[in-house]
């Protein structure tokens, strides 16, 4: 057998990547089959560092693997899901490891089904999430042979995994099989060490290539009683690393501090006391230690700060505001009230809540009080708007960014704020701000709300505003998961969603790519075992309809997805291309290449997969199938037209930034007088 581990080289300034290189670890002899041996190995490895879920695509090459699996889940070990489309089981293993934290493998055959996995494998590197990617491949033998389904499968991946490791099958006959499993085991190790990063790389997928020879099934009772015990004795193992071992991995989002997603109810609090860089955990020590995933990265506030502080510092004449962008986490809402700050934060910061958070915050940014911001504390990563971009390019603005480093979504030295390790240097370095600051933030954001709100509701028909506010307020009122998909969705939802309770969003801003949504959205209720309402416009639907489909006997997680079918890609209709659109020497094609029409019939689709469906066109219809309870799965599809929306989403920021200018001119408009009449 021989090992490839990760070596980092650097070439000419290029940034480090994984390199395999091989390394003899021994041999085995034992009647089990050795392809056995190596699988039970493996996902024993995997289930004593904490993974509790396995997604396996069929094949044969995988056979070992899946055989293995479904022991694991007999004794209760594991909880494998089975998905024919290995992209779809890719994106289900993402959504997990994404709520849960922990580690999920996806499990493939070898060829053209490991490619399948690269589109999920590209998001968990870039949003820091702890997929492992299980890929059987050919021995070594029949690389390079033209054997069927064999390619380069180790290195695949390799702008993109934290760490690889191609594990090829013993030779020669001379270790027992209790010492080939605790070889292949330790090799593992630093694979799956690499799964929470470190000082040089941030958290993220792993890749563990495994060769197998024949034969790929149990063929003698050895064999059989082999998996039998090996699944038993898991069971058992496991027990302990669930309830708080020290072997456990477990990898946040990225965030600034070390924040379960979806923590158990009084599991963890911030002491009011306690200073805004320190997290304090109401948990056993044991339970402490396993959260390794990045404390030993994170920059201790008693580190020297190269930031000076601001020169107002003791005038109170400052105005900063924080932005809260993908992964911020719920500290940043709680420090912005603490310290009087403007909040601005994307649907997916885990930050939209409280009296600090600005509602339709882009209209304020326009305004004379955008004008005056002279300073932001960033925190998570900014996804979704032009004007906050044009905000933090400013020259008169100056932006101190709360982050760990490495971060996963950018290069060292590739952005330019100025980098703090805590929120207490961050506030330093800004200063305290001018009395009343966020009072009229607050009041301006309210206007505009109210604005924009008042002009969805003057339109003849049900709007896509109303679909994202009625959504968003849907999940805060009954405690289930939101997954917010790319493109218009996720953008409608960050002008009208309000601040209300805590709301835990998911949207893959790692890439910010359609593909895989539906499938994430069922990763995400399968592991976190809550209820999950997923919204998407409809070629992100029809993009990942796929995930749709689930065997007899899978696990069905309760999922109700809210598609907005405007009959194509909408987004661009508010960008550049839905200006020239207008022009008539390209309007056939802007509608063929980038409007991308359709006619699929999206309650014929769900019936094919078995999906609940119903439709809802009026507001009344809306309210009702939301008020369902979130059980099972169902899809909920909103008709809008897509020809009316460049001009209505102009018209509706228009209205808002109206509103904020009238507010600030004491000035209400007639609209609002007649409102309060």
């Amino acid at each position: 057998m021989t090992f490839a581990a990760p070596v980092h080289v650097v070439d000419d300034g290029a940034a480090p990547g994984p390199l395999c290189v091989s390394v003899p670890v021994g041999t085995l002899w034992s009647v089990i089959s050795p392809s056995l041996v190596s699988a039970t190995a493996v996902l024993r490895a995997l289930a004593m560092r904490g993974m509790e879920h396995l997604v396996v695509s069929p094949g044969s090459r995988s056979a070992p693997l899946a055989y293995a699996a479904a022991a694991a889940q007999a004794s209760g070990a594991l909880s494998v899901h089975v998905r024919i489309d290995e992209r779809d089981a890719a994106f289900t293993a993402l959504g997990i490891a994404r709520s849960t934290g922990l580690p999920c493998a996806v499990v493939t055959t070898s060829g053209t089904a490991v490619g399948e996995l690269l589109p999920a494998v590209m998001e968990a590197s870039h949003a820091g999430v702890p997929l492992v990617v299980l890929s059987a491949d050919r021995p070594p033998e029949l690389r390079g042979t033209g054997a069927n389904q064999t390619t380069q499968q180790p290195g695949m991946f390799a702008n993109f995994v934290r760490a690889a490791v191609d594990l090829l099958p013993p030779d020669d006959p001379q270790l027992s099989w209790p010492q080939q499993c605790e070889d292949v085991e330790s090799l593992l190790d630093h694979v799956l060490a690499a799964l929470p990063g470190d000082e040089q790389d941030p958290p993220g997928p792993v890749h563990v290539n495994v060769a197998l020879r024949d034969p790929l099934y149990p063929v003698c009772d050895d064999d059989h009683r082999h998996l039998r015990s090996w699944a038993r004795d898991l069971a058992s193992e496991v027990r302990p690393v669930r309830s708080g071992g020290a072997a456990r991995i477990r990898v946040h989002p990225w965030s600034v501090l070390l924040e379960p997603f979806l923590p158990p109810a009084e599991s963890v609090r911030i002491a009011e006391s306690a200073p805004w860089n320190e997290l304090v955990r109401v948990t056993s020590e044991a339970d402490g230690a396993d959260m390794r995933s990045n404390a030993s990265r994170r920059v201790s506030s008693d580190s020297e700060s190269s930031v000076p502080p601001a020169p107002s510092a003791t005038a109170g004449t400052a105005h900063p505001l924080i932005f809260a962008g993908d992964g911020a986490g719920p500290t940043t809402e709680r420090f912005a009230l603490e310290h009087s700050l403007p909040l601005l934060a994307e649907p997916s910061s885990q930050a939209r809540a409280g009296e600090a958070a600005i509602a339709s915050y882009e209209s304020v940014l326009d305004s004379p009080l955008g004008e005056r911001v002279d300073s932001v504390i960033l925190v998570g990563r900014p996804t979704l708007s032009r004007r906050v971009s044009a905000l933090l390019k400013r020259p008169d603005v100056r932006v101190i960014a709360v982050r760990p480093d490495p971060a996963p979504w950018f290069e060292h030295g590739r952005r330019p704020e100025d980098a703090v390790g805590s929120f207490e240097e961050a506030a330093s370095a800004v200063g305290p701000a001018e009395p009343g600051w966020l009072e009229a933030w607050r009041e301006a954001g309210a206007a505009a709300d109210a604005a924009v709100l008042r002009f969805a509701d003057d339109q003849p028909s049900l709007t896509r505003l109303h679909v994202a506010r009625a959504v968003w307020d849907a999940a805060c009122a009954d405690g289930s998961v939101l997954v917010a998909g790319s493109s218009n969705i996720v953008r409608d939802l960050d002008l009208v969603a309000r601040a209300r309770g805590p709301l835990a969003v998911i949207a893959n801003r790692g890439l910010a790519g359609i593909d895989g949504t539906v499938a994430t959205a069922h990763g995400v209720g399968l592991g976190t075992g809550r209820p999950v309402r997923a919204v998407m416009g409809d070629l992100t639907f029809l993009h990942d309809a796929g995930g749709l489909l689930l065997g007899p006997g899978e696990r069905v997680p309760d999922l109700h997805m809210i598609v907005v079918n405007d009959s194509g890609g909408g987004i661009f209709q508010t960008l550049e291309h839905g200006d020239l659109g207008r022009d008539p020497r390209y309007t056939a094609t802007v509608e063929r290449f980038f409007g991308t029409p359709h006619t699929v019939g999206i309650a014929e689709l769900c019936a094919a997969y078995g999906v609940q469906y119903v439709s809802a066109d009026t507001a009344i219809e809306l309210a009702a199938a939301l008020a369902a309870p979130v059980a099972g799965r169902r899809v909920i599809e909103v008709t809008l037209d897509r020809q009316s929306l460049r001009d209505f989403n102009v018209a509706a920021r228009d209205a808002g930034a109206r509103a904020v200018r009238e507010y600030l001119e004491g000035e209400p408009s007639e609209r609002e007088h007649r409102a309060g009449e």
